[in-house]
């Protein structure tokens, strides 16, 4: 920037725009802060949506609920060893988080620290933790899960208040004086003045950490495969297939309906590395074979085209594949190659993070009924949210549709009941207080809604 060239950027109404957190937190997170780096107003706009637009709302999702809850934090803590796997999971994650953090401050790298807290907050909290927790709050009864889930959620709360405030000394602490201002746990009027978070290693499980990451890594194979071929989330389908050792096996066995429900898919099947549904390729990677085979380079590169699929997963599992060049013997290892899997009909496949995973995409009668359904529900409950009804709210349905959607949502009624708190679902027009018109798969369809 130069104020001779007229290209400098006014702080001030930067910080008046998008707030003095936002461009602390990107200062800090984008780069070393020792290092030039260029400044980006789009950045600073992607940091306060994308982590203080998480934070608020996450925070706001715990206000809400614990407030028509009446939570206020008096009850006996719930002893972590006997809360939910979820919450367990959450928890040794924060610890982790909290342990590198204090680690990468201590050592003078709030860089790092800063990316740390954003990961943990948008990736874990956010995007995984609330968002499957979402029925344990607004459709569980009072009790000790529920109890547990408001615990949970406060602790993960508090402390990323306590790891954000130092780089951001704003949002942060009006969410920690709300926080203790309804509960009391802590005596600090600022989150300044309160005691850093320190790391519970007691609850600390890198075996709980390491399953709920590989359920991760399928979910995000699947969800990667369903946006490539426009299968959408909500449309259910009969089963993945995953090549696995016997240690993986296991972790995705323990995960199982974890990853059945996030993935919207009936059934996980085990299958051989050589089973004609994963069919995997090899292509040279010539950065490597050009200076380790020189003038052989394009001999072994086409021996590495033309491997078989069963060579190819001997290679993979192995590292090494030993095999003869104009009579000369060789050894490909893992890193000469890339290595792929490849679809056939009626099945996806995709690889990624040490793992393959094969989408069954055949689609019955019955899963194509239950994706309308799911279908119907989403437009119930945007026209719920679109009313301003409260969460807590019973209602009445009423539509109207072709036969193919109609018919899906009288089969499926009762699931449509129960995701929307509704207490009739009626074909035809009445007077409900809402009606809209919408597009379910293709098909014209209007509904009405009304408090029951």
């Amino acid at each position: 920037m130069s104020k001779s060239r007229g290209n400098t950027v006014d702080p001030f109404e930067v910080i008046d725009r998008y707030s003095a957190d936002s461009v602390r937190w990107f200062l800090i997170a984008s780069s070393p802060t020792w290092k030039p780096k260029l400044f980006d107003v789009d950045a600073i706009a992607e940091v306060q949506r994308k982590f203080f637009g998480t934070l608020l709302n996450t925070y706001a999702f715990f206000a809400l609920y614990a407030n028509i809850d009446g939570f206020t934090h008096k009850e006996a803590d719930v002893p972590v060893s006997e809360r939910p796997q979820i919450d367990r999971w959450i928890l040794s994650l924060l610890n982790t988080t909290i342990a590198s953090y204090v680690e990468a401050m201590d050592s003078y790298d709030p860089t790092r620290a800063a990316r740390l807290v954003s990961s943990f907050t948008i990736e874990q909290l956010s995007n995984w933790y609330v968002r499957r927790n979402r029925r344990r709050f607004w459709k569980s009864e009072p009790g000790r899960d529920k109890t547990a889930a408001y615990q949970t959620l406060f602790e993960c709360l508090v402390a990323i208040t306590k790891m954000a405030a130092p780089i951001a000394p704003f949002l942060p602490d009006q969410i920690y004086r709300a926080l203790m201002s309804e509960t009391g746990r802590e005596a600090f009027e600022s989150v300044h003045t309160a005691k850093m978070v320190e790391s519970r290693t007691k609850l600390i499980s890198s075996e709980l950490e390491n399953r709920m990451d590989v359920v991760q890594r399928i979910v995000g194979l699947v969800r990667s495969m369903r946006q490539k071929t426009s299968l959408k989330t909500r449309q259910p389908l009969s089963r993945i297939a995953i090549p696995a050792s016997e240690e993986t096996r296991r972790l995705i066995e323990q995960m199982n309906d974890v990853i059945l429900e996030e993935i919207n898919v009936k059934a996980i099947e085990f299958i051989d590395e050589s089973s004609p549904i994963v069919r995997k390729t090899a292509t040279a990677n010539f950065k490597v074979i050009g200076p380790k085979f020189g003038k052989m380079v394009n001999a072994v590169a086409r021996r590495i085209k033309e491997m078989s699929s069963a060579e190819a997963v001997q290679l993979d599992q192995t590292g090494t594949f030993s095999t003869e060049i104009n009579s000369s013997p060789i050894t490909i290892t893992r890193e000469d190659v890339s290595i792929a899997a490849q679809s056939i009909e009626g099945w996806l496949v995709e690889s990624g993070g040490g793992l393959t995973v094969a989408l069954d995409t055949t689609l019955t009668p019955e899963l194509i009924n239950e994706g309308l359904a799911r279908e119907f529900v989403n437009r119930v409950q945007n026209m719920r949210k679109d009313a301003g009804f409260e969460v807590t709210d019973r209602i009445r349905i009423h539509f109207e549709a072709p036969s193919r959607v109609a018919e899906a949502v009288q089969r499926l009624s009762d699931y449509i009941k129960s995701e929307t708190l509704a207490t009739h679902v009626t074909v035809g027009r009445d007077s409900a207080e809402h009606w809209e018109k919408w597009d379910i798969d293709g098909e014209p369809c209007e509904i009405g809604i009304s408090k029951a």
